[in-house]
């Protein structure tokens, strides 16, 4: 069953986050997870090798410099999969809201397991 089982507001959850590099989850369906995060500054570098890592921009802009390839970048409403394996590093100039999804149980820091900027597990 699909978690949680009822509406889920993504600006009220996002009003709920204070802290930058921090995701929360908000839900989850199938095995994946949808969480919300604010971010601003420069990520770690690392990747998720255990799947596809999809970003939603839900206001601001964010870049997402990838290892060996050109930069993407999202404003407001653009949606990226960063391919499973893939070294890449969010990068926002200022505060963005975004949304993540990937398999339940992915640390946000993925290979860089450890870094300053590792998250725990937390629904809101």
């Amino acid at each position: 069953m699909a978690r949680p089982d009822t509406t889920v507001n993504i600006d009220e959850k996002l009003s709920k986050i204070s802290a930058h590099w921090e995701p929360k989850t908000i839900l989850e369906a199938n095995g994946l997870e949808l969480k919300a995060v604010k971010v601003k500054g420069e990520f770690v570098w690392h990747n998720h090798p255990e799947g596809d890592e999809l970003f939603i921009v839900v206001s601001g802009d964010l870049v997402i410099e990838l290892k060996d390839r050109d930069s993407v970048r999202l404003g407001s409403g653009d949606m990226f999969v960063v391919p499973r394996g893939l070294d890449h590093r969010p990068v926002a100039e200022e505060e963005c809201r975004i949304l993540i999804m990937d398999a339940a149980g992915v640390v946000n820091t993925g290979t860089a397991e450890g870094a300053a900027q590792t998250a725990r597990e937390e629904w809101i």
